[in-house]
């Protein structure tokens, strides 16, 4: 299932209304790797909006060796944006929630509430090294402590790539999979893009989001208005942001 760019006269107000809820991007100012201020942060909320996206829910990094945030600490700098977007009376639903990174330091993290994409659903990243021999035991500490864990970006861990058992065993462990948009367009590389369209052939992936860090994934994710084939599979597919 290969996806070719083609002229495509359409609007781009339309571009993202498949997906409506956006679950994965990092927008909070200055505290991971994504916006470094709150200007840049309605920047982008505004340019997401106006592709059709109706709800953002961001999701900063905890990584508690790099970006040890939390609550307390994401709280401010979010309060800034949301107080920004009331001032330009835009009354888009912006949430924060979280990307936990799984390793040794994440298990003391459930000894609290964990900040949830939607209901009891929590975001996790794994290594994009190896995959870690402990994670279908983090995977049933997760769902045993009340949560749903959704894996961001599976068809970014290269090691799975060889074997598409491996994502449905993830599957059959509890585990929803969040593909990232900008993977089907071969951003991140031939073999993730060809890795993304296999787990969408086998109805794999339950939602989608932009991850958006910076200018470059934006022009990017326009970029998509030009590729027709690609926006037809993308709006045919099931997948269930709509209903967060």
């Amino acid at each position: 299932m290969l996806f070719f760019r083609k002229k495509n006269t359409a609007t781009p107000a339309d571009l993202l209304a498949f997906m409506s809820t956006d679950i994965h991007s990092h927008l909070v100012p200055g505290v991971d790797d994504g916006v470094p201020d709150v200007k840049t942060s309605l920047h982008f909320i505004e340019q997401l909006q106006a592709m059709g996206i109706r709800k953002i829910v961001t999701t900063p990094h905890v990584m508690m060796d790099r970006y040890p945030n939390s609550a307390g600490t994401l709280t401010d700098p979010y309060r800034q944006v949301q107080q920004e977007l009331a001032r330009r009376n835009n009354s888009l639903p912006f949430h924060f929630a979280a990307e936990y990174y799984l390793d040794e330091q994440f298990v003391p993290l459930m000894q609290q509430p964990l900040l949830t994409i939607s209901g009891n659903m929590v975001l996790v990243e794994i290594s994009f090294m190896s995959a870690p021999p402990q994670l279908a035991q983090w995977l049933f500490d997760i769902q045993a402590a009340g949560y749903q864990p959704v894996l961001a970006h599976p068809e970014r861990y290269g090691y799975y790539h060889a074997n598409i058992s491996q994502y449905e065993q993830l599957k059959h462990q509890g585990c929803l999979l969040q593909l990232n948009l900008l993977s089907l367009t071969g951003y991140y590389g031939k073999h993730v893009q060809q890795t993304a369209e296999k787990l969408m052939a086998a109805r794999l992936p339950d939602l989608i989001g932009t991850d958006l860090h910076h200018e470059k994934h934006l022009r990017a994710i326009a970029g998509i208005a030009q590729n027709t084939k690609l926006r037809k599979v993308l709006e045919a597919y099931p997948f269930g942001n709509a209903a967060l």
